[in-house]
């Protein structure tokens, strides 16, 4: 059996889509999956990264991208009331309900939902308020405890050169956003390619552009 980490934040409509899709692709894939909230706003700052909704242009195509995906996938996504927003009060919540770090698939797709479909508020009060309710999380959400684990995850995951979400180890590998999905399942199930050099030697492409002091 195949052991997936499946790094996620609320906030991203294409972790949304690649965890609604997964299932799918792995159909007959013999595997686990380990769902890891991080904060992908720390992962974005840590590469000097703007996220796509900072930039005005990009902000439109994304979410015009993103119902499109949606549609041709048959997936029901809404747009939330306001986007982007601050996610760590569903970040927290998802930790609150599970044990070192992890969360489940049933709470995961909860908070998912509660985001991307039906267009509210995805951090009114009240309605986190239900939510929780509907979770009921086993540890205070707001303990230094749960606080402590977030920055773990997310630290953790810098550590290992994860720059954005959603992404999927496996076998050592990254894979990033829904369209890797497709070469997740090939890895998993031995495609050759694998095994030719590609991925080590595009780690070892050099630059062509002058050297930037960081």
């Amino acid at each position: 059996m195949k052991h997936i980490v499946f790094h996620l934040d609320f906030l991203s409509p294409y972790a949304m889509l690649a965890f609604e899709r997964l299932p799918h692709v792995l159909q007959g894939v013999s595997h686990s999956v380990e769902y890891r909230p991080v904060l992908l706003g720390a992962l974005l700052a840590a590469g000097q990264v703007p996220g796509p909704a900072e930039t005005a242009h990009k902000r439109d195509w994304t979410y015009r991208h993103v119902q499109w995906l949606a549609h041709t996938h048959g997936i029901a996504l809404d747009l939330p009331a306001a986007h982007p927003f601050n996610p760590l009060p569903l970040l927290r919540l998802a930790i609150a309900c599970g044990q070192d770090g992890a969360a489940n698939r049933h709470v995961c797709e909860t908070i998912f939902r509660h985001v991307w479909n039906g267009g509210g508020d995805a951090v009114d009060p009240a309605r986190l308020a239900v939510l929780a309710g509907r979770l009921a999380p086993a540890r205070d959400v707001g303990s230094a405890e749960v606080k402590d684990q977030l920055r773990a995850n997310t630290d953790a995951a810098l550590a290992q050169g994860i720059f954005g979400v959603p992404m999927l180890v496996a076998d050592g590998r990254h894979f990033w956003g829904l369209d890797a999905l497709p070469m997740l399942r090939a890895a998993l199930t031995g495609d050759a390619w694998f095994e030719s050099g590609a991925w080590a030697r595009a780690a070892a492409l050099p630059s062509g552009l002058p050297h930037r002091p960081t």
